[in-house]
């Protein structure tokens, strides 16, 4: 950061904070934007020949950019990766020109470059049961068996996220019909919960040694402390490896195969959009292309012409 001006140093870590705490972004985001925004505003002095104002930027042209992106990609950064640093760079810059009134057209005109989006990896229903059913033999302790099994059916059976399926608390035990779930960039959402994702914590809260708190978090590690998702991705990892499933097997794609299992028995796109809380309906729309990959694999295996 020594190259960044003490201005613009200034004026990033007010964004970060801007960020932080009316946008809701997780800590981990934080660090990347910090990251992305300081190899470019170095870029950028090295570029100019010296540290650059925040007035200086304004002087930004497309050639320049060009230069960023084409330094990045030599260094490696692929073309996904690239995509989200210039999302990051345009972000603080268009924050920079509504607050200093500056005019940063070259950056914000700018595009991204061009990738091949991954689809989710979702697993066939009858591996994501057999997944679950796989997890609850990894542990001799009954109680961390059934910690497991229910961290796992919440992810499959309400879609959630292993940050949100971890931030549960004793609080909400028993579970309700629906979860009211706080998820990436504060956006609230209503969740149903099936009756066998309540069962499963059911059993996991009657078998706990640990002792109730309303105000803990629900899921506990051997010590008592909070349950770390590396403990549930590592459990999985041993699961899968007995199962013979591939490394895609991870805990967020039981939240793909929730998604997934939904749309091919005819859920509404919008509804899985508002139960995932994808704040875009182009993120949910990825499942559709899944679903369709899934249908032409089939066609192209069992039709007589083919």
């Amino acid at each position: 950061m020594s190259l960044i001006s003490p201005a613009c140093r200034d004026a990033l870590q007010h964004w970060l904070g801007g960020q932080k705490s009316l946008n809701g972004v997780a800590e981990n985001t934080l660090l990347a934007y910090q990251g992305d925004l300081g190899e470019f505003l170095s870029f950028m002095s090295l570029h100019k020949g010296g540290p650059q104002g925040l007035g200086a930027l304004e002087n930004i042209t497309v050639s320049d950019m060009r230069s960023w992106m084409a330094q990045m990609r030599g260094s490696g950064v692929a073309a996904r990766s690239l995509a989200r640093k210039l999302s990051a760079v345009k972000g603080f810059c268009r924050w920079l020109s509504e607050r200093e009134g500056l005019e940063m057209t070259a950056v914000l005109s700018m595009r991204a470059p061009k990738f091949q989006r991954k689809l989710p990896r979702p697993l066939a229903e009858d591996a994501a049961q057999s997944m679950i059913e796989t997890v609850e033999l990894q542990s001799a302790s009954n109680w961390v068996s059934a910690r497991d099994v229910a961290v796992v059916t919440l992810l499959y059976g309400c879609g959630l996220r292993i940050s949100e399926a971890l931030g549960l608390t004793w609080a909400e035990t028993p579970l309700p019909k629906v979860l009211r779930i706080v998820g990436k960039g504060g956006k609230e959402r209503i969740v149903p919960v099936l009756p066998a994702a309540r069962e499963a914590v059911n059993i996991y809260t009657r078998l706990c040694p640990h002792e109730y708190d309303p105000d803990a978090l629900l899921f506990r590690g051997v010590r008592g402390r909070p349950l770390n998702a590396r403990s549930i991705q590592m459990v999985m990892a041993k699961a899968r490896m007995q199962l013979g499933l591939p490394a895609t097997a991870t805990p967020h794609a039981m939240r793909h195969s929730f998604a997934t299992h939904l749309l091919a028995a005819g859920g509404d796109l919008r509804a899985i959009q508002e139960l995932l809380g994808h704040a875009s309906l182009s993120t949910t729309q990825a499942y559709t292309a899944v679903d369709t990959a899934h249908l032409m694999e089939v066609y192209n295996r069992t039709h007589p012409k083919a």
